[in-house]
């Protein structure tokens, strides 16, 4: 295991948080009308404009 602060982790954490971004809009993309999703409500589900390191 890699010790705390190693590449990798940070790697890691940055594929995570991306991951879970992208089931964000998957789900939202599942329930939206319609057949896409508006730019106005992908920013809001990707956050865009907040800081992410704290609106969680």
């Amino acid at each position: 295991m890699a010790p705390l602060g190693a590449p990798g982790q940070v790697q890691d954490q940055i594929a995570l948080a991306e991951i879970e971004l992208c089931g964000d809009l998957m789900i939202a993309a599942s329930s939206a009308n319609g057949d896409r999703l508006s730019q106005a409500s992908i920013d809001e589900i990707l956050r865009v404009g907040e800081d992410r390191r704290t609106s969680r």
